[in-house]
């Protein structure tokens, strides 16, 4: 078994033309870890999920998983992944679950759950609803599976969107602002579901606008200010005794919304 964490990011830079948006970054996502991202809305949070994840392109720096570095071709905004079979290989070991749900309209929740692991992985079909049925008990709405997302709320079509993401049977799950787009009361249902995620110990990198959720879910927090890590350690710290002015700053802000 290797021992080499999940991913690993190294000096990570991206910009967008002219705008450097991720300053040299360093995150380390050990196995069996919790990870969240905290900061301002431009802080980058979000975009070094889809660097880890490839969704984008980043100009300089090392992406790692599991001690695998991403292979490149070409240099800063001419730089590509040169190697698509490794991309896909990392991508379907890393699911990542959006702010906006992302479910197929067409397709009833228990097709939405086994697409990816039919056609991209080429499974059994049988055994994968086996596995789907079993994972949307886990989030809770085992009852759904014929209805579509239409049909649902907020917070059931993100359980969706969750169990469709450990179908795949990752080695980490990335959540980008899970429950941003969720009233409070549907919120709860998305944090109920992480949080038992994290106590079965599975690797995750989580951006979150929810400090609570990051305090109780977290192995380590990382704030992050203009691209640049301002402060990074265990919850207690961070939120008990923040060292930074602009993390003192940042949570009184977020105490007060």
């Amino acid at each position: 078994m290797s021992t080499a964490p999940v991913i690993e990011i190294k000096n990570l830079h991206k910009a967008y033309g002219a705008l450097e948006v991720i300053k040299g970054v360093d995150i380390t996502a050990p196995k069996g870890q919790v990870i969240s991202l905290i900061g301002s809305s431009g802080s980058g949070k979000s975009t070094i999920l889809r660097c880890a994840n490839l969704l984008e392109d980043s100009q300089q720096g090392d992406i790692l998983f599991e001690g695998e570095p991403v292979s490149w071709k070409g240099t800063g905004h001419g730089r590509r992944p040169a190697d698509r079979a490794q991309v896909t290989r990392i991508r379907t070991n890393l699911s990542m679950v959006f702010q906006q749900f992302n479910l197929w309209a067409h397709m009833s929740i228990l097709q939405n759950v086994m697409e990816a692991p039919v056609t991209v992985l080429g499974q059994d079909k049988a055994e994968v609803e086996i596995r789907a049925r079993m994972f949307l008990d886990k989030v809770g709405i085992g009852d759904k599976c014929d209805v579509y997302p239409a049909q649902l709320s907020g917070g059931q079509q993100q359980r969706a969107a969750i169990a469709r993401a450990l179908c795949m049977e990752p080695r980490a799950l990335l959540f980008d602002e899970p429950t941003s787009a969720l009233d409070p009361e549907l919120e709860q249902e998305v944090v109920r579901v992480i949080k038992d995620l994290a106590a079965e110990g599975r690797t995750m990198l989580i951006v979150t606008h929810d400090m609570k959720l990051a305090h109780d879910v977290s192995d380590h927090v990382v704030f992050l200010h203009q691209g640049r890590i301002e402060e990074e350690g265990p919850p207690e710290t961070l939120f008990g005794t923040p060292k930074s002015e602009r993390l003192r700053g940042f949570l009184s802000a977020t105490s007060h919304a």
